[in-house]
């Protein structure tokens, strides 16, 4: 039997028996976040000799769950910046800056043996190098990394030389290694884990923000839930400390959407102490770091929002797609910020393409926001261009022009032409289900194209789609409506069909409950007996009242034969019936009102925004306007195109 000299050299020849890093594949994808790679597949060999590995289980945890998130960017920057300085002090660094791949990093260590100061530059250099890869290089790349002799000698030195090495060193070590694709239940991260644990208290503003950017990206497995809720606490202290915005947002990512509101808000008044500091892209930042805290503190976005507005042509189009992503997940609105972007863009209208074009219209529609000029010269390009629309981007136009509402006055004709040949140059090949939302949003613009629904009312087409609609809420809503389409706005049906087709489709049961306050409002105006409450129409239009008004009596002299003659029906409308900051409808309100004027009603629309700040009298006026405005010439209802309104 072999024995050992000492406790360190058992210990040693344990650690050696369990692989640090050994991968059974090499699976790589590049995501659009240019630091971002995720992690390689790993065996689950270390699970298996646990017993073997047995030192990394006595690591201590300060916690048991917490949150994180990243800022890659700045420890990248900084750690690149460095090398040229170290390149004077060594002949080492200035082997390893003209390195151009990870094993060329390798190779260099047979010429200058790793020294304890070497080891996190290594592993920051093989990074550095990998991200100005393809994707396919850089898979085969790392794999030759992982196969060489001498990485995992230093995976051993960096275990080995982890406690002593600076707490930024340590931190940017972790962060390469991770993003090396070294799966975080190897020795070699749960080693650095360990001693970044032990020695949290001493790292740095930087460090924190190198840690916090790492930790985001893995697993939460015990170690790494223990450190980032130690990192959340430690922030506590350090906020009055941090003087830099840039090391601000990356503190902001770092405490995650679960972290206490009081820690979230005292982060936010601080980027709020320093706003007049901001930078075009800290503003940018700053709505995707309150994003990732999940904290909509208006001050905050307010000001960045006025900042974006005025210096609108500043920001490159994804960071201008990005405010608005994140404005949508913090369900923040701000009537001049989407304004100015929209302009801006509608006014450099021949810089952009289709498909940015889109997915700032997508955006928007997100928003509920109505870009008119911006949507108005998109249909003209359309109109003259409709060719270079992918089935994709068609699609995506329909549902925008579609579910904004957006008249195109003297233009829709033109607009309806086009997309409808586009869309019949690609029904040869159109999937049953897309054929469906298709036809669905040119029937929200009551526009019924003859041969898309043709194909859609094939006794097979609509099998199927009523087979997906028992697993699916939304083709089973697109169904219902497809129904009311035929039913009601009966459009001219193909010659193979004499009759609408049964499709037997019901919807769950409407649960928005009657406005009191105008019930007890218009009960006042005219009275119970004309008053029916509660109406549901077609099992899905739901009616506070229906007013019914007598032929011919002395209250209603006034009024024409016709008005006396239909049934008048008040419904209240939220905000989100409309696109924000007017009272244009959006599709649900534009299709309803469409529709009981087919069942024979005289639609009013109550804006629950509008009357919930008004006095009692004040909303028995409003509504004796909207009811009966022929005595009032002044009150007509409006529904302006694009009128600001309060948020």
């Amino acid at each position: 039997m072999s024995m050992y000299k000492s406790g360190l050299d058992m210990l040693r020849c344990a650690l050696r028996s369990t692989s640090l890093w050994k991968c059974d594949s090499f699976i790589l994808t590049q995501t659009s976040l240019c630091y971002k790679s995720r992690s390689f597949a790993v065996s689950s060999q270390l699970e298996r000799k646990s017993t073997q590995g047995h030192t990394l289980k006595q690591a201590r945890y300060y916690c048991q769950s917490a949150e994180d998130v990243q800022i890659k960017q700045t420890a990248a920057s900084t750690e690149t910046n460095e090398l040229p300085d170290k390149v004077e002090k060594a002949p080492f660094y200035t082997h390893l800056q003209n390195c151009l791949c990870p094993t060329d990093v390798l190779d260099t260590l047979k010429k200058f043996p790793a020294s304890q100061q070497h080891v996190s530059s290594i592993f920051s250099r093989m990074w550095e190098s990998s991200k100005r890869m393809t994707d396919e290089q850089r898979r085969c790349e790392l794999q030759l990394m992982f196969e060489h002799p001498l990485f995992e000698e230093v995976c051993e030195r960096a275990m080995t030389e982890a406690w002593r090495m600076r707490s930024e060193d340590l931190a940017y070590t972790l962060l390469a290694s991770v993003n090396l694709g070294v799966s975080q239940n190897t020795r070699l991260v749960q080693t650095l884990l360990r001693v970044v644990q032990e020695r949290l208290n001493q790292f740095d503003i930087r460090s924190l923000s190198v840690l916090a950017s790492c930790i985001r990206e893995m697993e939460n497995s015990r170690n790494v839930q223990a450190l980032r809720e130690a990192l959340r606490l430690l922030l506590k202290d350090r906020i009055p400390e941090i003087q830099s915005v840039v090391f601000l947002q990356s503190m902001m990512r770092a405490v995650g959407k679960n972290s206490p509101i009081l820690l979230k808000k005292q982060l936010a008044t601080k980027a709020l102490s320093l706003a007049d500091e901001f930078s075009p892209p800290n503003t940018q930042y700053m709505f995707s770091s309150l994003a990732a805290m999940g904290l909509n503190f208006k001050p905050l976005l307010d000001v960045c929002s006025k900042k974006i507005a005025e210096n609108v042509h500043e920001f490159p189009f994804g960071r201008l797609l990005s405010v608005l992503k994140s404005c949508h997940e913090l369900h923040y609105r701000n009537y001049t910020l989407f304004s100015s972007i929209s302009e801006y863009v509608a006014n450099t209208f021949d810089m952009w393409s289709n498909k940015q074009v889109i997915l700032l219209l997508v955006t928007f529609e997100n928003l509920s926001f109505r870009p008119v000029i911006l949507l108005d010269a998109f249909a003209e390009r359309i109109i003259q261009r409709s060719n270079s629309l992918t089935l994709k981007d068609l699609l995506s136009v329909l549902k925008i022009f579609s579910l904004l509402n957006h008249d195109l006055k003297e233009k829709k004709t033109e607009f309806l032409a086009s997309v409808t040949m586009v869309l019949e140059s690609y029904l040869p090949k159109l999937p049953p289900t897309d054929l469906l939302k298709a036809v669905h949003y040119l029937g929200l613009l009551e526009h019924f194209p003859r041969a898309p629904l043709e194909k859609l009312l094939q006794k097979d087409t609509l099998d199927q789609l009523l087979q997906k609609a028992k697993q699916s809420d939304k083709i089973q809503r697109w169904l219902h409506t497809l129904d009311l389409f035929l039913r009601l706005d009966k459009p001219q049906l193909p010659p193979s069909l004499t009759s609408v087709p049964e499709l037997h489709i019901t919807v769950p049961a409407h649960e928005v409950k009657v406005n009191q306050e105008v019930l007890s409002a218009v009960r006042s105006i005219v009275g119970t007996d004309a008053l029916q409450d509660n109406v549901l129409e077609q099992s899905i239009y739901l009616i506070d009242c229906v007013i019914t008004l007598p032929h011919q009596t002395e209250e209603t002299s006034a009024l024409s034969a016709e008005e006396c003659a239909r049934r008048i029906a008040v419904f209240c409308a939220p905000p989100t019936s409309f696109c924000f900051g007017t009272t244009h409808p959006r599709a649900s309100l534009a299709i309803k009102l469409r529709h009981l004027e087919k069942l024979g009603y005289k639609p009013v629309v109550v804006p629950v925004l509008e009357l919930n700040s008004k006095t009692e009298e004040e909303k028995i006026e409003l509504l004796q306007k909207l009811i009966f405005p022929a005595q009032e010439p002044t009150g007509t209802q409006e529904i302006p195109n694009n009128r600001p309104k309060a948020e």
